[in-house]
């Protein structure tokens, strides 16, 4: 995960752990995560936001201006509409945070944000599948691969999956500027990359051992 700022009083809003307490607050709140990320690919006004994430208008501009109080957003133009005036913003802060900066996270924090990641996750892969664009390419690549490991063994998955995260980065900033040149059309193309600690086979078996004597229980 990445942070990045234009602002040059970033410094000021850190902790000493060096974590963007402007960031913090910015994604304490879940539909201000699926904002910022949105904002991040594309600029959008308040209004495509709050039809694109199916939320009331008020509310998605409220979290708009949070984000900019936040200076996670600005504004980058305006457009006449019916009389009135459209804002346009684009995020200023990837919707993301370094490893350090996610280590240093208060952890009453931290569900909400990974929730609101693996819905927005969630949601496009929803939409992929609903256009048959998902399965549209035969390279395309679908994996589960739960397994055990030790402490080293957690550690270089995890190293991997950050090498392979940056690496994607860099395709994708490369091939930005190849269409750029070409004016091809590009691809829309989204790289998914897990690596967490799963629930225990002991504590599968006691959950359901529950669920089963709370049904009989009914009975």
């Amino acid at each position: 995960m990445a942070a990045k700022s234009k602002s040059k009083s970033k410094s000021k809003s850190k902790t000493k752990a060096g974590v963007d307490q402007r960031l913090v607050k910015a994604l304490a709140h879940p539909l201000r995560v699926e904002i910022l990320t949105i904002l991040n690919e594309r600029m959008a006004s308040p209004n495509e936001l709050s039809k694109e994430l199916e939320e009331g208008l008020s509310q998605v501009s409220y979290h708009v201006k949070v984000l900019k109080d936040f200076e996670c957003i600005e504004m980058v133009k305006t457009e006449p509409r019916r009389g009135a005036v459209e804002h346009y913003y684009r995020a200023t802060e990837r919707a993301f945070l370094t490893d350090r900066d996610w280590q240093n996270l208060p952890n009453s924090v931290k569900p909400g944000v990974s929730a609101s990641v693996v819905e927005l996750f969630m949601g496009e892969v929803a939409a992929a599948l609903q256009q048959g664009t998902f399965d549209a390419r035969e390279d395309r690549h679908l994996s589960w691969t739960p397994g055990v490991v030790d402490e080293q063994g957690w550690s270089e998955s995890v190293d991997l999956v950050n090498e392979t995260l940056e690496r994607v980065i860099e395709i994708h900033a490369e091939s930005v500027k190849r269409l750029a040149k070409s004016g091809e059309k590009g691809i829309p193309a989204i790289a998914v990359l897990m690596n967490f600690e799963g629930v225990s086979p002991e504590s599968k078996a006691a959950k359901t051992l529950k669920k089963g004597r709370a049904k009989k229980a009914a009975k």
